[in-house]
């Protein structure tokens, strides 16, 4: 973690969870971590990016992976390190002839069966759905463990593998992993927009979600040097010692339904945030199409896109004043929604100055843009949720 600024804490109904260590001030490197784990997001993925750092490959000719010959690599410092080797020896053999819906739960499940210790037990200590898996995700984990068994070689497979610890490393990518999302192209919209790889975060995992996060995560991951692939994770306004960090495991932009759909399937709860139990009073246009996203990427956890739907067809209550009390945290999606056509990243400040001074441009998670603030007078602390 950055410094002395988050602690780990139980809290009740939330399970672990990260707290302001001290007084945060809008902008602050919260977190950079590396991931203990890194996969490809689809076999489609592995044409265009690297396997071993993903970033995205250069014209070819490539330098092709000398075992399988199906992955490529940008640089011989990322040939040297190779990619998991039972990823390696299953695209050398059955994999590509897998069932599409079983291809990406593999690419996931022969990356993490090629780690070793201590990081496959720091996988396997994080946590999972409260809930449990339900019988149709049981019925999946036997039918992937099978698949597992079928495409790699018995000899590479770890002592321990098993239909249980199968099941069990399933459960952990469903509520931990982050998406690493392929570049902005403003002609391609945010639902079309795929994952290059996915993430595993021991420490970012331990961040709750919110529907008006504090916080939000980065990834550069064509930037060069090392540490590419690393997660950063900053503040977007100020927050005061022991208050909860939270991002958002989606788009700010979703429908109040949408969000609590995603949020019970996926992780097991309800959420009663502050923004929802204000919009679960309100009536919502069913003809209106937005807010669900299919299953490529997600804001924070998972592999979820966010479509553009957002807000459009929300209506408050009939007899409800029209003055914006009824919408109070109107001013968030102002200040941290990206504007930016199809676009709905979140608005972090820069880090501040080594003076402490803040910066006052913001960049977005999404398309990167850099935006100055506008000035103008900001609502009081009581006037939204965003005082957390």
């Amino acid at each position: 973690m950055a410094g002395d600024t988050l602690r780990v804490a139980d809290l009740p109904g939330r399970g672990r969870a990260l707290l302001a260590a001290r007084d945060i001030l809008e902008g602050e490197v919260l977190l950079s971590e590396s991931p203990i784990l890194l996969y490809p997001s689809s076999l489609a993925s592995l044409s265009s990016y690297c396997s071993a750092c993903f970033r995205s490959l250069p014209p070819p000719p490539h330098a092709p992976c000398p075992s399988c010959r199906a992955a490529a690599f940008c640089s011989p410092a990322c040939a040297a390190a190779s990619h998991p080797r039972l990823l390696c020896a299953a695209l050398s053999g059955g994999l590509a002839a897998a069932p599409e819906a079983h291809q990406e739960p593999l690419l996931f499940l022969l990356s993490a069966y090629s780690l070793q210790e201590p990081s496959l037990g720091a996988l396997l200590s994080l946590s999972s759905a409260p809930q449990g898996p339900s019988p149709s995700q049981q019925q999946d984990a036997a039918g992937l463990h099978a698949a597992v068994a079928s495409v790699a070689p018995p000899h590479m497979l770890p002592a321990g593998f098993s239909p249980d610890l199968t099941a069990a490393l399933l459960s952990k990518d469903r509520t931990n992993s982050f998406s690493i999302l392929e570049p902005y192209r403003p002609d391609v919209p945010l639902e079309l927009r795929k994952a290059r790889c996915c993430a595993v975060y021991p420490r970012a995992s331990l961040l709750n979600h919110d529907c008006l996060p504090n916080a939000c995560h980065f990834d550069y991951a064509d930037r060069p040097g090392p540490g590419n692939t690393d997660i950063v994770v900053r503040a977007l306004h100020g927050i005061t010692e022991g208050k909860e960090v939270c991002i958002s495991y989606f788009a700010a932009n979703w429908r109040y339904a949408d969000r609590q759909r995603r949020l019970l399937e996926d992780y097991g709860f309800r959420c009663e945030c502050d923004r929802c139990q204000i919009e679960s009073k309100w009536k919502f246009d069913d003809d209106n199409d937005g807010g669900d996203g299919d299953d490529t990427m997600e804001e924070g956890h998972g592999k979820e896109v966010a479509e553009d739907g957002g807000d459009e067809g929300m209506e408050q209550e009939e007899g409800s004043d029209d003055d914006g009390d009824d919408f109070p945290h109107a001013f968030f999606f102002v200040r941290y929604l990206c504007d930016r056509e199809d676009c709905y990243g979140m608005l972090a400040p820069l880090p501040p100055l080594p003076s402490g001074e803040l910066s006052h441009i913001f960049e977005c998670n999404a398309c990167g843009q850099l935006k100055k603030e506008e000035d103008e007078d900001e609502p009081d602390a009581g006037e939204c949720s965003m005082d957390q």
